[in-house]
């Protein structure tokens, strides 16, 4: 921008200039050859006296004398044909002077003044002076050069004061666009100082207006999600109280330990809504353990609804950088989109294994498959909340990986969830 307007205002001087110092300088040349020529005729108007009455000798004498003071060719036409002075040919502009007129007319030279000396007792005599080139622009050079040289320092003036106009202008802008990149990476504490115009601090009100409300949105987020992450405590006590209740000691440690793991991911809910500002530390957690602990889970379920499961799961321990609540989220995610979205006795493969740096885990099933866009969040053809799959790549992204979709070789849908591994605090 600041560029833009030295050369808006540069254009503007150059051309303002131009208007004004060409004819100026036009001026200057014509003022000086209307000088030279003034003072060539009042040298030939000196000689008219001498001319009218003296002899020839004594014309020539004094057009000698003026010649050598005014450093000009000076010729005396007499009627006789006698040329006294400067010995130069007679030229259309004397042979008109010879009649009787005075006149200044243009030569090869330059210039020349001729001037009609009537009362001859022999006729009309003629005085010509010429008037070489160089006294004709005499001081021209000099005076252009001033000229241009005024010109050049009044642009640099110009540039001068539309570099700091364009200052006070570019560096509010510049404060709004750092404040914002600011606020994007989620500096929410981040101001701008109203600076410059009146447009560009209107803006920048508008700018700490956004931030501070998008920091009440957020405070108000955080605090709306935790209070409903802790009203679930309430009714997952009454589980657990339930859970203990029970006759079946299997039944009691499965149902305890699917309450503990649902508090689990309470806490950490409200942990992540409380603490959204504080520092991100590197997490880690070993997938294998997770996928195991979860598929053992979900197998109860299977065989209460008929659906063959194919285990394929690499020893672990298998590091990943992604929290151990996200991934059991993630993995919980993905099993239970295989319960809802396919029909009792479906069967389903998961296999977990490292593959060209990452951990891969696969969940294939044979049912009807997925819709194009269920990777969307909130986009579900089934009825369901379609966040499962956004879970799932949240978790993924988290650990430097992502998600992915594939139809199966038989039919169904495949879900790759590829996790990097664990960074160290220098990297975070």
């Amino acid at each position: 921008m600041r560029a833009r307007l030295a050369l808006l205002v540069a254009a503007v001087s150059v051309l303002t200039l131009i208007a004004f110092l060409v004819p100026l300088a036009l001026l200057v040349r014509t003022v000086a050859e209307d000088r030279a020529t003034v003072r060539a005729t009042a040298d030939a108007q000196s000689l008219v006296p001498v001319v009218g009455t003296a002899d020839a000798a004594t014309i020539r004498l004094t057009v000698e004398q003026l010649a050598a003071e005014s450093g000009r060719p000076v010729s005396v036409f007499l009627p006789d044909g006698t040329v006294l002075g400067a010995q130069t040919p007679r030229t259309p502009a004397v042979a008109l002077a010879a009649r009787g007129q005075s006149l200044t007319g243009e030569s090869a030279a330059g210039r020349e003044v001729v001037i009609a000396v009537q009362g001859r007792s022999d006729g009309t005599g003629v005085i010509r002076i010429a008037v070489p080139q160089h006294e004709l622009t005499a001081g021209v050079t000099r005076a252009w050069l001033v000229l241009a040289l005024l010109g050049v320092i009044l642009v640099l003036i110009g540039l001068l004061v539309a570099d700091r106009l364009a200052r006070t202008l570019v560096r509010p802008i510049s404060d709004l666009s750092a404040v914002s990149h600011r606020l994007a990476n989620a500096e929410l504490d981040a101001r701008v100082t109203p600076a410059g115009p009146r447009e560009l601090r209107e803006v920048a009100g508008a700018l700490n207006h956004l931030a501070t409300r998008i920091q009440v949105l957020l405070v108000q987020e955080r605090e709306q999600v935790a209070d409903l992450s802790h009203q679930l405590r309430t009714p997952l006590t009454a589980l657990r109280l339930e859970a203990e209740s029970l006759r079946d000691p299997d039944d009691a440690v499965r149902i305890t330990a699917a309450a503990d793991g649902l508090e689990r991911a309470v806490t950490g809910l409200i942990r992540q809504a409380r603490w959204r500002h504080a520092p991100a530390q590197p997490a880690s957690s070993d997938a294998a353990a997770i996928v195991t602990d979860r598929v053992a889970f979900w197998s109860v379920l299977a065989e209460d609804t008929g659906r063959d499961v194919t285990l394929d799961l690499t020893p672990g321990p298998l590091p990943v950088g992604v929290a151990a609540d996200n991934l059991t989220a993630a993995v919980d995610a993905l099993l239970g989109n295989v319960f809802a979205h396919t029909p009792d006795g479906t069967p389903f493969a998961v296999r977990l294994a490292r593959e060209a740096g990452e951990v891969v885990l696969t969940v294939a099933d044979e049912g009807p498959g997925m819709p194009a866009g269920a990777i969307r969040r909130g986009a579900s053809a089934a009825g369901s909340t379609g966040l499962g799959l956004d879970i799932a790549r949240r978790a993924a992204q988290a650990a430097g990986g992502r998600l992915e979709l594939r139809a199966g070789p038989r039919g169904g849908a495949q879900v790759l969830l590829r996790l990097g591994p664990p960074t160290s605090p220098q990297d975070a």
